[in-house]
């Protein structure tokens, strides 16, 4: 009798120990497991151009996809995207970019944990003011001050070389240029039509004047001999 209360009070013992080990890891399980809570999202602006980010925060780390719809009278207008995430502890985060409207509402839904998770996230409503595109103005162009270097006087060397060009230091080409040229070792008389035997005949000429007024000389002498003898 006492062994089998013995026996009974030891059974006890090991049911409470397991029920609360399986609470316990119960517990731990809803922890680590993913839930709809782990996921949130918000609507803002990136360099001027809206963008939507979703974070997940599943510790469990868990492949989740996420995929967000344009809203417009309750019904999807269009898609904007869909990616795939794997959370942390920390909080993943993928983003789609989308040119928000101010006061546009989005609809975020999650498929997580082999479909597990299958829910959409609260209604996103985007902020009251959309993003300002980005725009860069150039700046006005500044009107470009005088230079305080003087301008360069023309230097001397810039002047008309006193050097005549070969066309100036040319003369000109005479109308006789095609005409032959006058034989060597003639004279100036022969530019005139003259021979260049001239002044030998002219010589032999006043020879044979002198002879010849020699002659007529000794001849009238003669004659004038001959009449005193008669």
């Amino acid at each position: 009798m006492s062994i089998s209360s013995r026996t009974a009070r030891t059974v006890r013992i090991l049911g409470v120990a397991s029920a609360s080990a399986a609470l316990a890891l119960g517990v731990a399980g809803n922890a680590l497991a993913c839930n709809i809570r782990d996921f949130s999202a918000v609507a803002s602006c990136d360099s001027g151009k809206g963008i939507i980010t979703v974070t997940d925060k599943d510790a469990s780390g868990k492949e989740a996809t996420v995929s967000v719809y344009l809203e417009e009278n309750g019904a999807d207008a269009k898609k904007v995207g869909e990616k795939t995430v794997t959370g942390t502890k920390d909080g993943a985060i993928v983003t789609f970019s989308e040119d928000w409207a101010a006061g546009a509402q989005y609809r975020v839904h999650i498929n997580a944990n082999g479909g597990q998770v299958n829910e959409d996230l609260s209604p996103l409503t985007t902020p009251s003011k959309a993003c300002a595109t980005s725009q860069t103005t150039p700046p006005a162009s500044e009107t470009p001050k005088p230079s305080d270097t003087p301008a360069p006087t023309p230097s001397s060397s810039a002047s008309p070389s006193a050097t005549p060009s070969q066309a100036e230091s040319t003369a000109p080409a005479t109308a006789g240029d095609n005409s032959p040229s006058p034989a060597a070792g003639s004279s100036n008389l022969a530019e005139t039509g003259a021979s260049s035997n001239t002044p030998m005949i002219a010589g032999i000429a006043g020879g044979l004047v002198v002879i010849g007024g020699g002659a007529v000389f000794f001849g009238m002498r003669r004659r004038g001999s001959a009449s005193k003898s008669n």
